[in-house]
């Protein structure tokens, strides 16, 4: 069982399939835990598939074992929250939990969770003042997601748009909010997409993707107001697959500034989720 070092505590999560009786199973790998391991330590142990027919619960177990019993209570509060509706029984022995919980370990999520659980149980207390390890800064965030994008300006953005012999059908995206839409006008042609949906609007994967996004090298071209929103949103569309999906440098405050007209050709697409609207009329941006 191959552990991680925090703080100096070891932490480690262990997955193995449904025994005839998980708990004493876990509790048994639990106690030679404690028996081997003789410096601070945090490990989250768990049974995952089919569950043994002779289980009272129907469930998964999860057992949280260490050395110290405040860790152990830290990952308890954590993990309850990570589960929720999933747990069937707890039971509480201080230093060690032993849980109930429906289908733990069928996804990626529960791994990553019961990490997350562990490292902010031992992690050293935060200095209000100070950035925590790890954390980075908006601006060194929108740094690392423009250094995926091939970003265009609002002028390449308009070729790209109308070149009929480009490679790959090609979108341009609207992400920002009724309010500033209304406040600045906007692109007639655009996908009005607002952020808080715009993942879920282009993963073809997920149930509510529009019918455009049945394909990954969609040239997907988004903007804000001034280009910097865009950039972060650019690049989570990368992480779901759309490696192509850029933004436009300086958003649509440098697309009006560049004298380009307020409409393009829209998509061939209609969707309730994402409209074009005659914004050139909210904006009196000249077509």
């Amino acid at each position: 069982m191959k552990a991680k070092d925090v703080n100096g505590v070891k932490i480690s999560v262990y997955f193995t399939f449904s025994k005839k009786d998980d708990e004493s199973f876990l509790r048994h790998v639990a106690n030679i835990i404690r028996l081997r391991v003789s410096s601070r330590h945090l490990f989250a142990l768990a049974t995952t598939g089919a569950p043994s027919p002779s289980s009272l619960t129907n469930a998964n177990t999860l057992v949280i074992t260490g050395s110290d019993d405040d860790d152990v209570q830290s990952a308890v509060l954590l993990a309850s929250s990570k589960f929720l509706g999933r747990v069937v029984s707890v039971t509480n022995d201080g230093n060690l939990l032993s849980a109930a919980i429906q289908d733990i370990g069928a996804s990626s999520y529960d791994n990553a969770a019961l990490w997350d659980v562990l490292y902010k149980s031992v992690r050293a207390p935060l200095d209000r003042l100070v950035p925590p390890p790890g954390s980075r800064s908006i601006t060194q965030l929108v740094e690392a997601a423009r250094a995926k994008l091939q970003r265009v300006t609002p002028q390449e953005a308009w070729g790209i748009l109308h070149d009929p012999t480009y490679p790959t059908p090609a979108f341009l995206v609207d992400i920002r909010s009724a309010a500033e839409r209304t406040r600045s006008g906007g692109i007639h042609g655009s996908l009005i997409i607002e952020r808080n949906v715009l993942e879920w609007r282009f993963d073809p994967r997920c149930e509510t993707c529009l019918a455009i996004a049945d394909r990954y090298d969609l040239r997907i071209i988004v903007y804000c107001e001034d280009g910097w929103a865009s950039s972060l949103a650019a690049a989570s569309l990368h992480e779901i697959g759309m490696w192509n999906a850029t933004d436009i440098v300086g958003g649509f405050q440098a697309w009006k500034a560049s004298g380009l007209p307020g409409q393009i050709k829209p998509p061939s697409t209609a969707s309730k989720s994402a409209t074009w609207e005659g914004l050139s009329q909210l904006s009196g941006v000249s077509s």
